[in-house]
């Protein structure tokens, strides 16, 4: 019962991503709200700026970005353009969009994760249901000792008293009531030990089978990163780098784009004062603009530059996307001031937490929906051999089969909704406390800390 009220409510939490309402464009070019469930292909949506797309669909009108992280992981937001495909879930950003409805019900994304998780689930309760039959064959062995031995005496010795004294004492011993009550002693001190331990134990076979396991996949984005964008790189032109980061807070504290708020991060951790913004644009597809002290400033992206043909140090960019870093460079009255770079955060804790684990013979993988260029980087940081890269929530779920089919017990580590389906038919899911709901409730094992150190203990 246990195991499937976790599986129930994984999917309530998936069900929950999704909009009860969409915009749709009537012939007028108005909109209206309409039920999703009631959703029919063909229909056009109007998706504004910060809403959830609603269902999936193929954009015709309209530019933005869209955070796919729930999808693929990758926590750079997607470009999306006409002619691109968008997942209902994912997040628009700060442009609108406008599309025409692909797929609907059981074809949808969120739909097929809920039946992978649904399936993983099921696959997973054999075990479970073996041990229930073994339960019930020994009860009905315990009673018919205690039949036998009661027909019996009856048969010999003719006295009621007596038989049922000997009956009863067969059937309690028959049963291994000792063992009821040891079970229930070392579950509850062992989860009050892990506890402790920053370990948040929902299933507790999946749990003891652990001592077996051989292969540990971890997700990066939020599991072995922060999930979140940290400044590495500052490259200033003809000024100090603090004012260089100084005009691009001043800009980016406007916007809330991830990068954005990487840049505000840091700026704020290194105590620069906030400049004075006039005239802020977001130009979708371009970067921000802004004035600050009277001159134009404008943030935008290796791709703009380009299409302006305004020079850059093309050998440092290479260098710093091969690192999975994403850069901005920022110009002043169309002058290059510089650049700066972010990249998602290896945790501090991610690589001693693969070192202990290659200490006790178990392999690490990397599995993630990020680039090939980003997911590298940050295995080569680690120490993890075993690298794939730009791999769906279904794909995940394939990797982990791989990996049983070679004889080896796996363990899957996560925290997003992409890694829901992985956890539930790993031999044991681990989901990152600060992880999604559905992760958490897909999970056998949580670790609270967000800590993957954890993992080796």
């Amino acid at each position: 019962m246990r195991s499937v009220m976790g599986a129930s409510r994984a999917l309530d939490e998936l069900v929950k991503l999704m909009p009860e309402e969409a915009h749709v464009i009537q012939a007028d070019h108005s909109t209206k709200a309409h039920p999703v469930s009631d959703m029919k292909k063909g229909e056009q949506i109007l998706v504004k700026p910060g809403e959830k797309i609603p269902i999936d669909g193929l954009v015709f009108e309209g530019s933005s970005s869209v955070n796919e992280a729930m999808v693929t992981g990758e926590v750079t937001p997607v470009d999306k353009a006409p002619g691109d495909d968008i997942i209902g879930g994912s997040i628009n950003g700060d442009g609108i969009l406008k599309f025409t409805v692909s797929k609907t019900g059981d074809d949808t994304f969120i739909s097929q994760v809920i039946k992978l998780v649904r399936e993983a689930q099921e696959s997973k309760s054999k075990t479970q249901r073996l041990a229930d039959i073994a339960a019930k064959w020994l009860f009905y062995i315990a009673l018919l000792a205690g039949t036998i031995t009661f027909t019996a005496w009856m048969i010999f010795k003719g006295d009621l008293g007596f038989a049922m004294k000997r009956a009863v004492t067969v059937v309690i011993i028959s049963c291994p009531h000792a063992l009821g009550l040891a079970i229930p002693l070392v579950t509850a001190m062992s989860t009050g030990i892990g506890a402790k331990q920053g370990l948040l134990i929902r299933n507790r076979a999946a749990f003891e089978n652990a001592r077996k396991i051989n292969v540990v996949i971890f997700d990066k984005t939020g599991t072995l990163t922060e999930g979140l964008f940290g400044v590495t790189d500052i490259s200033a032109i003809g000024i100090s780098e603090e004012e260089l980061l100084a005009i691009d807070f001043a800009v980016e504290s406007n916007s809330e784009h991830p990068i954005a708020k990487g840049i505000v991060k840091e700026a704020k951790k290194r105590g620069i004062a906030l400049k004075t913004v006039t005239n802020f644009e977001n130009v979708t597809g371009h970067g921000l603009k802004a004035k600050i002290d009277g001159r134009e400033i404008l943030v935008g992206s290796p791709g703009y530059m380009r299409s302006e043909h305004i020079s850059i140090n093309e050998t440092e960019f290479e260098r710093l996307s091969g690192e999975g870093k994403t850069v901005t460079y920022i110009l002043a009255d169309g002058i290059l001031l510089g650049s700066i770079a972010l990249s998602d955060i290896v945790r501090k804790s991610a690589r001693p937490a693969v070192d202990a684990l290659r200490a006790m013979d178990i392999e690490s993988y990397l599995v993630t929906g990020d680039n090939q260029k980003a997911a590298s980087f940050v295995a080569g940081k680690l120490g993890i051999e075993h690298v794939f890269a730009e791999v769906l929530p279904k794909e995940k779920v394939l990797k982990v089969d791989e990996i049983h089919q070679l004889g080896k017990k796996v363990a899957m580590t996560g925290d997003g909704i992409n890694d829901a389906p992985a956890l539930a038919k790993a031999d044991l899911g681990i989901a990152i406390g600060a992880g999604t709901d559905v992760a958490i409730e897909t999970a056998d094992v949580i670790l609270v800390k967000s800590n993957p150190k954890t993992l080796s203990i």
